[in-house]
């Protein structure tokens, strides 16, 4: 018997690598379609965080952390733990009636319904602001129709205080959680929970064991997200109750206004630098756990 063994000549190499580094090699001038969101991103971005760091730092004509450090004292202080406060507890309650609406519309045999959800879900993310705060003072108000009807004002209910803003702040943050977390619910493999009943693994098994696990850096992501929204919101607050709950935003609306105090537009500058550590904190946090999540469920 005879073996025949044939080999490769070096120009049969290069012919067959040849197509594989011409597929991988860039245009040189590829990154100029670019240029147009660089720019974009520049003056949108860009220019306000500098101006906004440049007065944050400017004490007296010169430079100086004076304005960061009153920022963080006194009733600057005050405010923005309230935020984080209230951005916190409100994140937390629609972090988990977000994930039992989710999986209650997941699960569900209805299709109508779960378009239906979703697509209130995409609606009420986004209504906020004005419109909102007027809806629950015209129904949670002193003079609310639930209000009165129900008498919720003799047993202590105001809305113009934290829980009442914590009320109406869960009116988008639930929606926004739905959406979060639906798509990792649809993520999760029927094979895996088969798995586990072949095993003999309870339901409470199955989730603690692996739906949990599976699922934490999504929850987690998304209570960041939640947290960075309520953190930022301004217009539902300063519609509804004003400065009776103390919020860094509303500090920073009276510091630019002058309503309080004369002059003190770089300590509002430096508020709003605060705001920005705290946002790439959560950032920070956000972006690891997404891209762990999106591994898992890929």
């Amino acid at each position: 018997m005879t073996l025949t063994t044939t080999t490769s000549t070096p120009a049969a190499v290069t012919a067959v690598e040849r197509p594989t580094q011409r597929r991988g090699r860039r245009r040189p001038g590829a990154w100029l379609a670019a240029v147009p969101l660089l720019a974009f991103v520049a003056l949108a971005f860009g220019v306000p965080a500098v101006a906004m760091l440049n007065g944050a730092l400017s004490v007296d004509g010169s430079y100086g952390l004076g304005n960061m450090s009153q920022s963080v004292h006194g009733a600057y202080w005050t405010a923005l733990l309230g935020s984080v406060k209230l951005a916190a507890t409100t994140a937390a309650i629609a972090a988990v009636l977000g994930l039992l609406l989710a999986q209650a519309v997941v699960t569900s045999r209805g299709k109508a319904l779960r378009e239906a959800v979703l697509t209130a879900s995409g609606v009420l993310a986004n209504f906020g602001g004005v419109p909102l705060a007027f809806a629950f003072v015209a129904t949670l108000g002193n003079a609310g129709v639930i209000t009165t009807r129900l008498g919720l004002a003799q047993h202590g209910w105001s809305l113009y205080s934290f829980w009442g803003l914590a009320l109406t702040y869960l009116y988008f943050l639930i929606p926004l959680m739905v959406l979060t977390v639906a798509p990792a619910l649809d993520g999760l493999r029927p094979q895996w929970r088969e798995a586990a009943r072949s095993s003999g693994a309870s339901a409470w098994q199955y989730w603690r064991h692996v739906g949990v696990p599976v699922l934490l850096p999504t929850l987690l992501g998304g209570f960041v997200l939640l947290f960075g929204s309520a953190f930022a919101a301004y217009a539902t607050a300063a519609s509804m109750v004003g400065s009776s709950v103390p919020l860094v935003t509303m500090q920073i609306a009276d510091a630019l206004s002058g309503n309080v105090l004369v002059g003190q537009e770089n300590v509002a500058l430096a508020l709003s630098l605060d705001m920005v550590i705290v946002a790439l904190l959560v950032m920070a946090v956000h972006l690891p756990l997404q891209r762990r999540s999106a591994r898992w469920l890929a």
